[in-house]
């Protein structure tokens, strides 16, 4: 039979004065007794709780038998009792259920999938983006060759079951400050993705108050305004006439190098939907529905379930551009193609081997550079075509909601990022409304009575 909990005064500093010197319990919670030790100068809190066939403890704090500031009274005593016994419960499930779950395996596995996602879009062994800034900022890499090594952050060996706000909260403020904002919050944004993806692979294992913890722990700070958004910049919004010349740029650059229109037409298809490119690199030769004079541009792959494409109208030149990409081709078939080339060996001289789709945007930059070169426009990067085709269509009035539905992005983006153009198009529209309410002198006007 087991024995009954003799439970001793221990709530009030009074009570507690009057008991002898020694070990004194009170049940707070079934099997989980708070302990009041006394002794000559004073009391400690200590907190036990059932075990298998015996009990485990361990101390709390001290009492504020004589001191309130830094001491714990019986109710803080309590509560600290509680979490530190659920903590070590958690802790032994965690033992139990296999390996401890730390941020580091969190990490390592989100990398692991990032880089072959990537190496799959390639079609060659990459390392992601996100396996670069996590490795730098949280697990760290040993030394190879000329590369020094990284030391791992406190971070990476902290357990996801015991895992709090202040832990990411501490990681985040040991960043250096000289980060670039659009970096830490990729940074951010991965270290979310992982800690996510750890708990969907292991919810059975983990608190469910884990998913609050991320969001709480990584949320944006109060100095984060809106100068850390990288906004349009001016000298990449594009006039109609400097697109034009970059398009004529473009065609001569392909036709000096023997790009046979590969080149043109890739440049042409980013200016005419104002598309990401690695959507325009994922159309297809059906994509172009001359018919209906549109092109149909595959979403992006940001966020979760989303499938389809975003019909976007374009005109008959763009179409008549087009034309030699479809003619005689399957409607699967990559619509946006160009050579492949390979080193002969033993030679410096380079040869085709073949044609395949546009891979990835640094297959640009080369041509890039010397088509803003002919064009004179140093600074221009591609992505300044899906600025001023975003900006294009704010201009002309269309509804923020459509704008944003063309360029497969959403409202909240094209407000936060191209403010001031919405805000130039709305004083466009009120200044139409205004009409001439001060009647002139003499004409037809008719002046009122006065008053007597």
């Amino acid at each position: 039979m087991a024995k009954v909990l003799k439970e001793a005064a221990i709530t009030t500093r009074q009570a507690r004065q009057r008991l002898p010197a020694g070990l004194h319990w009170r049940g707070i919670d079934p099997d989980v007794h708070l302990g009041y030790r006394k002794g000559k100068r004073g009391g400690v809190w200590l907190v036990r709780w059932r075990h298998g066939k015996g009990y485990r403890q361990t101390p709390l704090g001290t009492a504020d038998d004589a001191l309130g500031e830094g001491t714990l009274d019986f109710n803080a005593a309590v509560r600290a009792g509680r979490d530190a016994v659920e903590a070590a419960r958690a802790e032994t499930k965690a033992a139990a259920d296999g390996p401890t779950l730390t941020v580091r395996l969190a990490v390592e596995v989100y990398i692991a999938e990032r880089n072959a996602r990537d190496s799959r879009r390639k079609g060659r062994d990459v390392q992601s983006d996100a396996g670069y800034r996590l490795t730098r900022y949280i697990v760290g890499q040993e030394a190879k060759g000329k590369r020094k090594a990284i030391p791992a952050t406190p971070l990476a060996s902290v357990a996801l079951h015991a895992m709090q706000e202040s832990d990411l909260a501490a990681w985040r403020a040991g960043l250096p400050a000289s980060l670039k904002a659009t970096t830490l919050q990729r940074l951010i944004n991965d270290l979310k993705a992982a800690l996510n993806g750890a708990y969907a692979a292991n919810r059975n294992r983990l608190n469910p108050t884990f998913p609050a913890v991320v969001k709480n722990g990584l949320r944006a700070e109060a100095g984060d305004g809106d100068e850390a958004v990288p906004l349009a910049r001016d000298n990449q919004i594009l006039s109609d006439t400097q697109v034009a010349c970059l398009l004529k740029a473009a065609r001569e650059i392909d036709v000096e190098d023997h790009w046979e229109g590969d080149l043109f037409r890739l440049v042409v298809v980013l200016a005419a939907t104002g598309a990401r490119f690695s959507q325009v690199a994922r159309m297809r030769v059906r994509d172009v529905q001359r018919t209906h004079g549109r092109l149909m541009v595959p979403v992006s792959r940001k966020g979760k379930g989303k499938s389809g494409s975003v019909p976007v109208p374009v005109g008959a030149d763009v179409l008549e551009a087009l034309l030699p990409a479809g003619t005689g081709r399957q409607g699967e078939a990559p619509l946006l193609e160009r050579w492949r080339n390979k080193q002969v060996p033993g030679s410096i001289r380079w040869e085709r081997v073949g044609r395949g789709p546009w891979k990835a945007a640094a297959e640009m930059v080369r041509p890039w550079q010397l088509i803003r070169d002919r064009a004179e426009m140093p600074d221009v990067i591609p992505y300044a075509l899906r600025h001023s085709s975003i900006v294009r269509g704010i201009r002309a009035n269309l509804p923020i909601r459509l704008v944003a539905a063309l360029h497969d992005t959403s409202v909240q983006m094209i407000e936060r990022h191209y403010g001031r153009w919405i805000a130039d198009g709305l004083e466009e529209l009120a200044a139409r409304a205004v009409i001439p309410l001060v009647p002139s002198e003499g004409g037809n006007v008719v002046r009122l009575a006065k008053r007597q």
